[in-house]
């Protein structure tokens, strides 16, 4: 999926004085007497206007993979995309919600919908996975039935027949791990079922794949008539993250008002971002609910690597991060790497703590003293505290947001950036370190999202006097739920 809201934010910069402007030039054109390299000079550089934003197309054709557990739908899917992208193994049931993935095939755009296993005689867990999978039909232009030509026609397989002739989609019977013509025979056993003439792949091989893409997108209509018509400009991207069970689905199906994404006790039951376009406050918002991290990625093993591998791309897909905490438990190490790791991916921070239906005056002073100690560092992220699974207080997310990522949007004109490290510097300059005091030159901001500033000095900083100047920085411009990038160059005079 594209990211449609690059050069579509509103307008965040702090405005500057002429005296500001003058100054900051005169102070650029000091630095002609320093050794400069060529990356030094376009840095120097006024940022020009950011361009224009596309103009929006219709919704692609949605094309769903349905069939039952472990007949390699996800196989199937990641062969379309031509690359590993949906979560694969061996067990049966790894892929639970449905997900979709932007795909393109012979110059059309489509997306792929990849479900969970399909068993209607399942209760709990497998039950609602199979909710999920109905679902997916309902919103499709067409659909691909997966069956395994090795087992044959099943009485769950005739179920799903039944649903699909319900649902009168455009349907194509797929026969799955048909890897040379030996298989063409079994999967002509497949005719039984009564939905025309099986077609043979084996989406581990990819024997047969290119030939079922020609005839699916056959089936499918230019433009999509069943998805929605993305708004203008593209809607922000949120990541909700979190260790698993802290509520992220949950609170998915409360923003979008339904079952979005399957819920359970059991931790860990998603396992693929899942995508879902919300509209909070007239506005839509493109939501992601990803796998709880249990771990660090390389200390995970089978469909939680995959899963925590898809967590970090979603992330870094994502313009804020909504880092869920359970309220009613102690803070883990868990919490604090999970909001490290959105801060390490530069992206804007809202802390939401959820399930404060259950925190108590007693819990809730406990909960004060560990966000004093462990998440000291991150002060400067907009907190919520709410509900998932009853909605109360979810209403105070999109202030948090809105405020994260203005700043994260924000950008300082360097006539008044150089005015605050001025009057910063002159107020508290930097200690004397070995008979000598490092001056700051000049600093420019050098992007945003998020903001990275660029000092030029004559020495070298202390890390201390550097948090001190990001402390100042988010003070005096309201850098609120971002983090800052501060590096330092330090330039010598030329030799005359």
């Amino acid at each position: 999926m594209t990211d449609d809201s690059a050069g579509s934010a509103p307008d965040h910069d702090v405005p500057e004085t002429a005296e500001e402007a003058q100054r900051a030039e005169s102070l650029r054109a000091g630095l002609a007497d320093y050794a400069l390299d060529e990356e030094d000079r376009a840095l120097l550089q006024e940022p020009e206007a950011g361009g224009a934003a596309a103009e929006p197309s219709g919704p692609p054709p949605v094309l769903a993979v349905i069939g039952r557990p472990n007949v390699g739908k996800s196989t199937l899917v990641n062969r379309f995309l031509g690359r590993r992208v949906a979560v694969v193994q061996d067990t049966p049931g790894v892929t639970r919600d449905r997900v979709s993935y932007p795909a393109e095939w012979a110059g059309r755009e489509f997306t792929v919908v990849d479900t969970g296993g399909w068993e209607r005689s399942t209760k709990g867990l497998g039950g609602r996975v199979a909710d999920q999978a109905e679902i997916a039909i309902e919103l499709a232009d067409a659909v691909l039935f997966v069956v395994d030509a090795t087992v044959g026609p099943t009485d769950e397989d005739e179920r799903v027949v039944r649903m699909l002739r319900r649902a009168e989609k455009p349907t194509m019977l797929v026969a799955n791990k048909v890897d040379d013509q030996r298989g063409e025979a079994d999967a002509a056993m497949l005719w039984s079922l009564g939905l025309g003439e099986p077609f043979p792949v084996s989406a581990l091989h990819g024997r047969g794949s290119g030939d079922l893409l020609d005839a699916a997108l056959a089936m499918l209509p230019a433009v999509s008539g069943v998805a929605g018509q993305l708004p203008e400009g593209g809607p922000r991207r949120v990541a909700l993250v979190g260790r698993p069970n802290v509520g992220k689905s949950s609170l998915l199906n409360t923003l979008t008002r339904s079952d979005r994404v399957v819920v359970d006790d059991v931790g860990g039951t998603t396992r693929d971002p899942v995508d879902e376009l919300v509209v909070l406050d007239g506005r839509p918002w493109w939501f992601v609910d990803t796998a709880g991290i249990r771990r660090r990625v390389h200390q995970s093993s089978g469909a939680d690597f995959y899963a925590s591998l898809r967590t970090q791309g979603a992330l870094e897909k994502a313009e804020v991060g909504v880092v869920l905490i359970d309220a009613g438990t102690p803070i883990t190490e868990q919490d604090v790497r999970v909001v490290q790791q959105v801060i390490d991916a530069g992206r804007a921070l809202v802390i939401a703590y959820n399930k404060w239906d259950l925190v108590d005056e007693e819990r809730r002073g406990f909960l004060e003293r560990e966000i004093a100690q462990q998440l000291v560092q991150v002060t400067w992220a907009p907190r919520v505290n709410l509900t998932a699974t009853t909605g109360w207080h979810t209403n105070r997310l999109v202030r948090a947001l809105d405020t994260a990522l203005e700043s994260w949007d924000r950008r300082v004109p360097t006539g008044r950036l150089n005015a605050f490290l001025g009057e910063l510097t002159a107020a508290h300059p930097h200690p004397v370190r070995g008979g000598k005091q490092p001056r700051i030159l000049f600093g420019t901001q050098a992007d945003s999202r998020p903001p990275r500033f660029v000092l030029f000095t004559t020495g070298f900083l202390d890390p201390g006097y550097r948090r001190f100047i990001e402390r100042r920085l988010r003070e005096t411009f309201s850098f609120e739920g971002t983090p800052i990038e501060i590096s330092v160059r330090i330039r010598e005079k030329r030799r005359r």
